[in-house]
């Protein structure tokens, strides 16, 4: 039987440690309970990252895989030791860290645009016209023809894996649209060209790099090295978190793939994967009620096939609250009163935590100094512990970015460059709507068959067939023949005739 965990340390009580007596007040997560999700919050600039890290350090080391985009490119120094200085000390001395080492993480870096990590990618099937629709900003007209568009291909068989695929699809559509349209429903031209033109945009902003093969396989977001420890994988975002739907698409995409891929496992003693969604607010931003109620179900059901979700955003009213519900393990930093969103913000945050006598949360949240928070996480029998006012443990990696030598160092030593580094494009829609088109210009243009003689002979048989003739077809003899018989016929006829006319009426002597 393998060991029990031990629990993830977020830092230490600092409002009342005596009613922690068990742990010397320090404030841990417990890796049992690490799949009931979680959320930390506050303003910019109040150590919403640090807390990411230490959480993504404490998984890794006991086993647990990570995902979490790098929307500032500092998350990436989870890959490299920092550097222990004399402010640091004493934070690991006021929290009682034992056994605090300079490291990093066993880190995989991905990059949908393939550069500054392993290329990621997915089909365009695998992505499906709901969430397509929502990268190409289209309106229910346009996503009604994206249906049909998918329908279509599948009815006939027709692989979609990247956009040049649903190009040539979208083609096939405008050019069969009255028949298209009387078997699925309408397809109007101008809906076409605009699917078109927002796949244009999609590719000059370089979302076409997200589309094709080899896909990411989830195996590879949940590997943990020889000795054990999860591996982080870390999404370059700092240029795509700037293409919002985009960003949270994909993001959405890939929760949506664990929820549909991983067996249901119920409670273990550690999640299978802990999966981070930064500025959480792009997912719900204008996102459709049908939207909405998707994410609700993968973030209830996913749980019980061994992930934990965290979402992180500046604010804890990004999050609807039938989502904001089911979050048990909360972090909530600094948040500034100063307009009326941000002291709705505050009771918002205050009414979420299980209160505490000894603190006055709506009080404490503007307060807060940086590396500081209020923390609230599930204990024995999932029951949320009272919030306490908490100083947040450092991270044992870099609080940085990166060099781009180390980056590459990284890279280089990667498990999995060598299956995703290179694209592969095999036969799909596009090829195969290709050939059919030049099979049928081919018979169109081919120039018509000559007829080649039933009995074998070659020349002189043809020219045999063309004077005697064939069964089918008279030769010139007998043409001639009929001819002559014709001729003579009618000379005789006419002599005849001569003769009777002549006797009936007298001739002359």
């Amino acid at each position: 039987m393998a060991p029990t965990p031990p629990p993830v340390l977020l830092g230490k009580a600092i409002t009342t440690p005596d009613s922690l007596p068990d742990t010397h007040g320090q404030v841990f997560l417990q890796p049992r309970l690490g799949n009931r999700h979680g959320l930390v919050a506050g303003a910019t600039g109040t150590g919403k990252t640090v807390t990411l890290m230490t959480l993504a350090e404490g998984f890794s080391r006991i086993g647990v895989p990570v995902f979490l985009a790098d929307v500032k490119g500092d998350v990436a120094g989870l890959a490299v030791p920092g550097t222990l200085n004399d402010k640091l000390q004493a934070r690991i001395d006021q929290i009682g860290i034992d056994g605090y080492t300079s490291e990093g993480s066993p880190t995989l870096f991905w990059d949908l645009f393939g550069k500054l990590g392993h290329p990621v990618r997915a089909t365009v099937s695998e992505i499906g016209p709901t969430l397509l629709s929502r990268m190409l900003e289209l309106n229910d007209t346009q996503s009604g023809v994206l249906d049909i568009v998918f329908k279509l291909a599948d009815d006939r068989g027709l692989l979609l894996l990247d956009l040049a695929d649903l190009r040539a699809l979208l083609n096939l559509v405008a050019d069969e649209r009255k028949t298209v349209s009387v078997e699925y429903g309408l397809v109007s031209s101008p809906s076409v060209g605009a699917i078109q033109r927002a796949l244009l945009r999609l590719q000059s902003d370089g979302g076409d790099q997200l589309f094709g093969e080899p896909a990411l396989e989830l195996s590879d977001l949940m590997r943990t090295t020889t000795d054990g420890r999860g591996m982080i994988s870390i999404l370059a975002s700092e240029t795509l978190v700037l293409k919002p739907r985009l960003y949270s698409s994909f993001l959405l995409w890939l929760l949506s793939e664990l929820f549909e891929q991983l067996p249901e496992v119920g409670d273990l003693d550690k999640p299978k994967l802990v999966f981070v969604f930064d500025e959480a607010h792009l997912l719900f931003d204008d996102a459709p009620p049908a939207l909405r109620q998707r994410v609700e179900q993968v973030v209830r059901i996913i749980r019980s096939k061994g992930v934990g979700v965290y979402f992180c955003s500046q604010f804890p009213d990004d999050v609807p609250d039938n989502i904001l519900g089911q979050l048990g393990n909360r972090v909530q930093h600094a948040l500034r009163a100063f307009t009326p969103r941000d002291q709705k913000a505050v009771r918002t945050a205050a009414q979420t935590f299980v209160a505490n006598p000894a603190l006055d949360v709506a009080v404490a949240i503007g307060q807060l100094g940086t590396g500081e928070a209020l923390v609230s996480t599930l204990q024995d029998k999932g029951i949320p512990m009272p919030v306490e006012r908490t100083l947040i443990a450092p991270p044992r990696c870099r609080m940085g970015a990166i060099t781009d030598a180390e980056r590459a160092q990284i890279r280089a030593g990667s498990p999995v460059g060598a299956k995703y580094d290179t694209r592969v494009d095999r036969e799909s829609a596009m090829e195969m709507l290709a050939r059919k088109a030049d099979a049928a210009a081919t018979q169109a243009n081919a120039p018509a068959a000559t007829p080649i003689p039933e009995e074998s002979g070659g020349v002189s048989q043809a020219i045999k067939d063309a004077v005697f003739g064939t069964k089918r077809r008279q030769g010139m003899v007998e043409t001639m023949a009929k001819q002559t018989a014709r001729t003579v016929g009618n000379q005789i006829g006419r002599q005849i005739l001569r003769g009777v006319m002549g006797s009936l009426f007298g001739g002359r002597k």
